[in-house]
């Protein structure tokens, strides 16, 4: 198959870490071509969706890991498949790529479903399974978090669209800084802040748990870092190897059938003790981690799905 790869520069990359870069080797292996571009370089011409981009050929040896052709522009409708992959925030300009992308299908397939990766950001398609998350709020009033705050004390504050563990907050019931944070965040954007009850679950780990069209196939632990709150791997946390269990299974039951539903073929939940907390479709990560715990080739079982899905 032709495939094209929506993505940040692929020169910066970590190839033992990153799941973009294990899904274009798997796709190597199978003998797929494949042509990098970065969202600032996709357009729209006259009917035409396009981007300028180079064929790309990956390797195993960081700083020498990708071979790029010369420049060029291509029509995206030739292709087979394009991966959606640049990573948040999840702003106009993101928003803006699924637009353009969405009209690519049906020759074309987008992976994810560019469609409902605009309707489902992480943070808000868990409020359609209220049963399986922790205390949520979504506001950007002060007075509203504030009255949250009151209720359950001990409270995670983060932006809504954001990603990596960035600018999340933990805020106890003594803590003083609710106002001044609530500030600085509605200084610089026009977006609400959505505050969850803190889970002390979350010092033993906050578990990514990889679907692969609506199934789960595998989980890894992210261990926060000592004295910190966050647990992603960006910001420090540590991968562990861990199973899943009946309440895991029990979450993956309830939301799989809508993921596989609306084309979402590759995503990575968070749970922190008993409870969803995120559902990430836009780029998810952990594939490398999950492979090297469990000895599974989990970017092959994606490819499997996507190549099932050409070939339906």
């Amino acid at each position: 198959m032709k495939v094209a790869i929506q993505m940040d520069p692929v020169g910066a990359i970590n190839i033992n870490a990153d799941s973009t870069f294990r899904l274009a080797e798997e796709a190597q292996a199978r003998g797929h071509s494949l042509f990098y571009y970065t969202p600032e370089r996709l357009s729209y011409q006259e009917g035409r969706v396009m981007a300028r981009g180079q064929s790309l050929t990956v390797r195993q040896e960081q700083g020498n890991h990708a071979d790029l052709g010369p420049m060029e522009e291509v029509d995206l409708a030739d292709f087979d498949v394009v991966w959606l992959r640049q990573d948040p925030p999840f702003d106009m300009f993101y928003i803006t790529t699924t637009h353009l992308l969405e009209r690519l299908s049906p020759g074309t397939l987008v992976v994810n479903d560019p469609f409902w990766v605009r309707n489902f950001p992480e943070k808000l398609l868990v409020l359609n399974f209220p049963d399986l998350t922790p205390p949520t709020a979504i506001a950007r009033d002060l007075e509203t978090i504030k009255a949250f705050r009151e209720k359950h004390g001990d409270v995670i504050v983060k932006p809504l669209y954001g990603n990596g563990g960035a600018g999340v907050f933990r805020i106890t019931p003594e803590d003083r800084n609710l106002a001044s944070l609530h500030e600085m965040f509605t200084g610089f954007s026009r977006e609400p802040l959505i505050v969850q009850k803190f889970l002390p679950a979350v010092s033993k780990g906050d578990k990514r748990v990889i679907l692969v069209d609506g199934e789960p196939v595998g989980a890894i632990n992210r261990v926060p870092a000592e004295g910190e709150t966050r647990s992603n791997m960006h910001v420090g946390g540590r991968p562990e190897k861990v199973g899943l269990t009946e309440r895991d299974l029990e979450i993956c039951a309830a939301i799989g059938p809508l993921l596989k539903e609306k084309g979402q073929i590759f995503v990575g939940i968070d749970v922190i003790g008993e409870w969803l907390t995120e559902i990430n479709v836009t780029s998810p990560t952990g594939i490398q981690e999950l492979e090297r715990f469990d000895g599974v080739n989990i970017a092959g079982k994606i490819w499997d799905a996507i190549e099932a899905r050409r070939a339906a």
